[in-house]
């Protein structure tokens, strides 16, 4: 099934979809993905990819933000259909319940779940740890990333999400996410199972993936692409607007890709 394939058409968002496709074939056939059989290339993978995985998680916040209230004393906000959308959407992502033990279910963020695989695969999160701590204290986002030793990659790939959070109105934003985020990771997916076939030390990374498709495949996606035929409606312009935003983003996620390709070929063994 296609992830565009949200049980529903609408003109806007098959615009969308012929506006953006050149740049959204650029990342989903990138030569990324046949590379990644290595547990060495995805662990290179995953330290800079985490960072994705983070602004990920800001770019959901601001959508939350932007649709629904949060703060007190409480109003409702306009788009009704939009916020629930979020709402659930921020449920998985922040507070997914997954395994758990003596009955008790576990609660964890898709970002903490991540962060537990890289643990588990070797991976060095120290800069992560960093960025995190750094914000937690209440640095500015940009300083904090080149502060924290963030490969530049994916400096510069955070830095476009963070302008289009601080700078593109809503129904951008809500673009970005459907299109330049939720369906772009699966693919690797087979990849990282045969390689954890070999290793076992991917286990929480093939449980991220696979959560990751089942939510994002059967509910998100779709949500997301109901929030931005919601927010545009018949206005041109604005659905103008997300195809630049769209492309914007795709194009930052290409040259993530590029320089995480030139990074597991630089660090793969030498063969004889």
């Amino acid at each position: 099934m296609s992830r565009y394939d949200w049980g529903q058409t609408h003109p806007g968002i098959e615009q969308l979809e012929k506006a953006v496709s050149e740049a959204r074939d650029k990342v989903v056939q990138h030569p990324l993905y046949a590379i990644l059989d290595t547990h060495e290339a995805l662990v290179t993978f995953m330290e800079h990819h985490v960072f994705a995985v983070w602004d990920f998680m800001s770019l959901l916040k601001s959508l939350q933000r932007e649709l629904t209230c949060v703060t007190v004393p409480w109003i409702p906000t306009e788009h009704r259909s939009s916020r629930r959308l979020i709402n659930d959407i921020v449920m998985v992502e922040e507070s997914d319940e997954l395994g758990g033990t003596d009955g008790k279910p576990a609660f964890i963020s898709h970002f903490e779940l991540y962060v537990n695989g890289m643990h588990e695969a070797g991976a060095d999160t120290s800069a992560i740890d960093k960025l995190i701590e750094l914000l937690r204290g209440g640095a500015p986002v940009v300083e904090s990333l080149a502060a924290a030793g963030v490969p530049q990659a994916s400096i510069d790939f955070a830095g476009t999400t963070w302008g289009i959070i601080e700078n593109a109105p809503v129904h951008c934003q809500a673009a970005a996410f459907a299109f330049g985020r939720e369906d772009l990771i699966p693919d690797m997916f087979t990849q990282v199972v045969a390689v954890n076939e070999r290793s076992n030390k991917l286990n929480t990374f093939v449980d991220y993936l696979e959560r990751h498709i089942e939510v994002d495949g059967e509910f998100h996606t779709p949500m997301a692409m109901q929030m931005v035929a919601d927010l545009c409606g018949d206005d041109q312009a604005k659905w103008d607007a997300c195809a630049d935003t769209i492309n914007t983003a795709l194009a930052a996620r290409a040259r993530l890709w590029d320089a995480i390709t030139a990074a597991v070929v630089t660090t793969a063994p030498a063969t004889v």
